[in-house]
């Protein structure tokens, strides 16, 4: 085994569990934030970034824990499971994909609800986002049928089990389609067309007749989905790049070439997965009105509650 492929293993067992933890964590604050204000509840793009944080959680808890036992444990369910090599594989697609879409149409909400076309306003509605993200989540679960199905046991020439895709015209759509297009360059050309689009807009709301409130609310929500787009860009280009460049070269014929392009997979794998961890952080860097709405809701309205609690719980005690 050579010296980078040893190092691959140990970026992947440290730089995972931090990333694990820290992403779980701010998913969880996510939905904990948008779920508990009234003002985020009644809106599409904010109902569309905590559909994304549940999915985010999702991938981290599926993808990055398993990558943690088989690096650091040595311990691979999808080789002793087949139901669970064939539903990981679903799962993980289904959870990047819907994550993908949610920050698509979040970008989208929020240039069309800061345009000055009432008829493209109009489109920015809770319930319409709800149906948007239901029906995106079914046809992305039938998109992911093929996946169920060509994922299967293979007995590699060491005698060891593998979870891989038996199909050869579905590892070429995989890895052209899923990882390049629909993961890749169609979110990002969509993120940045409208997020551009939409902070054209938001410079020109102050000579706008718009409510105080929802002018604070809409320069908030644009600041934190335009810096998380620049983000996106950074830590998702250069995994598209070592893709294309490892489908593009013949990794057989020299095995220190081959080793050399996993240790880059390895590292912009790891970049890559840092998109499902970003969200909460860029918030809270981007936004003094998050980082408000963050502590009002984890130490004001929470305390009280606890408080409250107490409060019955002592009034209770004495009759018992």
């Amino acid at each position: 085994m050579g010296s980078l492929t040893l190092i691959s293993q140990q970026i992947v067992l440290y730089w995972s569990s931090i990333t694990l933890i820290t992403g779980v964590f701010g998913g969880i604050i996510n939905c904990i934030v948008f779920l508990s204000l009234k003002t985020f509840r009644q809106n599409s793009c904010v109902f569309y970034l905590t559909v994304m944080s549940f999915f985010n959680i999702g991938q981290l808890l599926m993808s990055v824990f398993s990558r943690i036992m088989i690096s650091g444990f040595d311990i691979d369910w999808t080789q002793t499971s087949l139901f669970y090599c064939k539903f990981r594989q679903m799962f993980l697609h289904l959870c990047s994909l819907m994550s993908f879409s949610c920050m698509c149409l979040a970008t989208v909400d929020q240039f069309m609800v800061t345009s000055v076309r009432r008829r493209w306003q109009l489109f920015c509605n809770i319930k319409l986002a709800r149906w948007l993200s239901f029906i995106l989540t079914l046809f992305w679960i039938l998109h992911e049928i093929p996946a169920l199905v060509y994922s299967d046991h293979v007995v590699k020439a060491s005698n060891k089990i593998s979870c891989s895709n038996v199909n050869l015209i579905y590892q070429q759509y995989v890895a052209y389609v899923y990882v390049l297009l629909l993961t890749g360059i169609i979110p990002i050309i969509i993120n940045i067309l409208f997020g551009s689009l939409a902070y054209y807009n938001v410079r020109q709301i102050p000579y706008r007749a718009v409510p105080i409130v929802r002018r604070e609310l809409d320069k908030q929500l644009t600041s934190m989905v335009l810096v998380q787009v620049v983000y996106n860009v950074i830590v998702v280009v250069p995994f598209i790049v070592v893709v294309i460049l490892m489908q593009s070269t013949n990794l057989s014929r020299d095995s220190d070439t081959a080793e050399a392009f996993n240790f880059a997979y390895t590292i912009v794998g790891n970049l890559f997965y840092m998109y499902f961890v970003g969200p909460f952080y860029i918030y809270i860097c981007t936004s003094k009105r998050f980082r408000q709405q963050f502590l009002y809701v984890i130490c004001h309205r929470y305390y009280q509650e606890n408080q409250q609690r107490i409060v019955i719980m002592q009034q209770i005690v004495p009759y018992l």
